[in-house]
């Protein structure tokens, strides 16, 4: 069973997704890098899970569509 996100780590990743959806993939650690290049977020945990939410809502995204998911 998983954690429920704080609500400010939903917002701030669904507005990522909204201004650069094409730039973010289903892959955790290319989004680490996109949500640093397009933020300030010094702290490395909060990062993480912006990042995290991010793969998260692409990946179900992907399989609502029935794309075939690849592991990465």
């Amino acid at each position: 069973m998983g954690s429920v996100k704080p609500s400010y780590i939903k917002n701030f990743a669904m507005d990522l997704l909204k201004n650069y959806e094409s730039s973010f993939s289903p892959d955790f650690e290319q989004n680490k890098l996109k949500v640093s290049e397009y933020t300030d977020i010094k702290n490395k945990t909060i990062r993480n899970r912006v990042a995290g939410y991010i793969t998260r809502v692409l990946r179900q995204r992907s399989t609502r569509r029935g794309e075939v998911e690849v592991d990465v």
